[in-house]
């Protein structure tokens, strides 16, 4: 059974820096897009970033780009969302998922079939 596990997790002042982690087991992880996703207390799933199999293409939301840095490890099977400059309003539970697509509406979520359990980013202000 496909199992992501996510960490990297925590509670960090606005302006700090977390390093996401995202593995995967029974999956062959290097066929697949992988996308970060978040959400907020009273607010819809957002969409992040979406790294494709490579690591070559990459896609950022625009509340964070320029400030979070999505790239992989296929030999070790893990994705990396390093977030820097961290703002109050990125605070939210953040999850990781397989997608066998990596296209422009990667945002939507829909394309992803194995999801992760979360890991909680706080930003203090």
């Amino acid at each position: 059974q496909v199992q992501f596990v996510e960490s990297g997790g925590g509670l960090v002042q606005a302006g700090g820096s977390l390093t996401l982690s995202c593995t995967a087991s029974e999956l062959k992880f290097e066929f697949y897009a992988v996308g970060w996703f978040r959400k907020a207390p009273g607010k819809g799933r957002e969409g992040v970033s979406s790294i494709n199999w490579s690591g070559q293409s990459t896609y950022y939301a625009d509340s964070v780009k320029g400030r979070f840095t999505a790239y992989r490890d296929n030999d070790k099977k893990i994705v990396y969302l390093q977030m820097n400059s961290l703002k109050p309003e990125d605070t939210a539970m953040y999850y990781c998922a397989a997608s066998e697509v990596h296209g422009d509406s990667w945002y939507e979520g829909t394309s992803y079939k194995y999801w992760g359990q979360g890991t909680q980013v706080t930003v203090s202000s």
